[in-house]
């Protein structure tokens, strides 16, 4: 069963009635519920087909609530569920049947959704307009601003760019790398880079708001 979202995915109600079991109920039924998992995707590993396809229909439910804790487009959710089916199936013979299997499958899911929401980060970011309060930072929250500005003129102005200060915003909001990914790609240090993004956008609002005058 899917839970309503916003809450917790792994929030367990009884099935026939719908009422909310107590901790200790819920509790036991988590641990037999990961028991489960653990043991079809250790049958999976070995090859058979249809403990894996048992597995699947049973995490989607999960990965569906998951996804929708963070993404509000429904196709955008449904994306990120084959994203982690896909990701799943690719990297199944890492997991160790002796773990617990629920962090694994979560942090795995947690990495797909954390993709696509940079994604959708690099496409705002060739539409949005840049707001004095941005500032560098690896969550995807912290580097969108609001919805105004041309692409073709967003482009132009980071081409415009000292190489600094564009090789900064290309790899940071472009590229979308983390600090730590930009500075060795780069060979900049983290405090440089953060300093070259934080002139970036400040150069790149002057020069867009130069543009909207001139127009």
């Amino acid at each position: 069963m899917c839970p309503d979202q916003g809450k917790q995915p792994l929030a367990l109600t009884d099935t026939a009635t719908g009422v909310l079991p107590d901790k200790e109920t819920a509790s036991a039924d988590t641990v037999e519920r990961d028991r489960r998992r653990a043991a079809l995707m250790a049958r999976a590993q070995a090859g058979e087909q249809q403990a894996y396809r048992r597995l699947l229909e049973d995490i989607t439910p999960y990965i569906r609530a998951l996804a929708a804790t963070r993404l509000r487009d429904p196709s955008e959710i449904e994306d990120a569920v084959q994203d982690v089916l896909l990701t799943v199936h690719a990297i199944r013979h890492t997991y160790d049947p002796a773990r617990p299997f629920a962090p694994w499958l979560t942090a795995v899911a947690n990495r797909r959704i954390i993709d696509r929401l940079r994604r959708q980060m690099r496409v705002s970011l060739r539409q949005v307009s840049l707001n004095p309060k941005d500032e560098t930072s690896s969550a995807a929250e912290a580097n969108l601003g609001n919805p105004e500005v041309d692409t073709a003129a967003l482009r132009t102005a980071i081409e415009r760019l000292p190489s600094g200060q564009r090789q900064a915003i290309k790899l940071l909001k472009l590229e979308e790398m983390s600090l730590k990914e930009a500075a060795a790609a780069s060979g900049m240090s983290v405090t440089a880079l953060k300093v070259a993004t934080h002139r970036a956008m400040s150069r790149l609002r002057k020069m867009l708001a130069g543009q909207r005058r001139s127009t």
